[in-house]
């Protein structure tokens, strides 16, 4: 559905993005992700048409942004990090002025209209002027115009900044529900909107990719390491000394929860297969086991790993 082939993007002489590669097929959620200034809104506006590539193409439902752009064009919706909105207008009249300019018959859009207001839910704001409406229904209201022409393809711009913690968990509900039906490229810096939305992540720093895999796989590819989380009833310093005698621990450190029960971090090589032996050896010692499992490495140390100049 999307299609991106060594985008390169130049201002000036600076390469604002180079050699941007990636695919995302029909219904993914796609994160877009990177630290600011990293080259992700540039992205997004050569794929929306905004602005043509320095060299590169990229394509939209089959269709050339450049080539084709009117075409492909249709087939996006985009809400950019600066919501387009006209605050002068109440919300039904802007969202039928945008059906108008995007060439809907006055049948679809009144369809439309009334759809794109349940799904965002904007009920209770259909006759209010936008400039009465907090940041938060604003960025529905641009997510209601970016789904109004029902678009294959759906390109969000920083959907959930600025705005209220209540409101980023509804933006990210929706955004979430919208998936699916559409196929949604979701530019963003924020760590935990990737990890609880997007089926995949790409990972752009200084205008490159580097990274384009799931949250998951990417913490099994960059981890030589894995980490096993405890809860063990029983003497700490005892239970870390028969913890660290396991074949293939490399370390462990605990945090007492003071409640009788203590959480130990354990560090094994990975291939190793302990979590067998970790449980054996407290048995043995008529400890109790209240939980054993294998904690994934998180979306920000895959981050941090990936973009920081010692490790990139």
């Amino acid at each position: 559905m999307i299609e991106a082939n060594n985008l390169t993007k130049y201002f000036g002489d600076f390469p604002a993005i180079s050699g941007v590669t990636f695919s995302a097929s029909k219904g993914e959620i796609l994160g877009f992700l990177g630290p600011n200034a990293a080259g992700k809104t540039t992205t997004m506006r050569i794929l929306t048409g905004f602005m043509p590539p320095s060299s590169g193409a990229a394509s939209i439902a089959g269709y050339d942004v450049v080539a084709q752009s009117l075409e492909a064009r249709r087939h996006v919706g985009y809400l950019p990090e600066t919501v387009p909105l006209y605050t002068d207008m109440k919300v039904k009249d802007y969202l039928r002025f945008m059906g108008t300019i995007r060439g809907m018959d006055t049948k679809a859009i009144q369809r439309r209209v009334n759809d794109v207001i349940q799904t965002c839910h904007l009920e209770s704001y259909y006759t209010a002027y936008i400039s009465k409406l907090s940041k938060g229904f604003r960025q529905r209201v641009g997510v209601a115009q970016a789904i109004l022409h029902e678009p294959e393809v759906l390109v969000l711009d920083e959907p959930t900044v600025g705005i209220d913690p209540i409101q980023v968990v509804e933006t990210r509900q929706l955004i979430k529900s919208l998936g699916g039906e559409h196929t949604i490229i979701l530019s963003t810096h924020i760590l935990p909107e990737v990890s609880m939305i997007c089926n995949r992540v790409i990972i752009i720093h200084e205008g490159e990719i580097v990274a384009v895999d799931t949250p998951q796989a990417l913490g099994e590819r960059l981890q030589g390491t894995e980490r096993i989380q405890m809860d063990v009833t029983g003497p700490p310093s005892q239970v870390v000394g028969a913890l660290r005698a396991v074949p293939g621990v490399q370390d462990v450190t605990y945090t007492d929860r003071g409640d009788g029960r203590t959480s130990y971090s354990i560090v094994s090589r990975r291939g190793d297969e302990v979590r067998a032996n970790l449980a054996k050896s407290v048995v043995q010692h008529n400890w109790s086991l209240l939980r054993l499992e294998t904690a994934a490495m998180s979306l920000e140390e895959i981050f941090l790993r990936l973009t920081t100049t010692e490790e990139a």
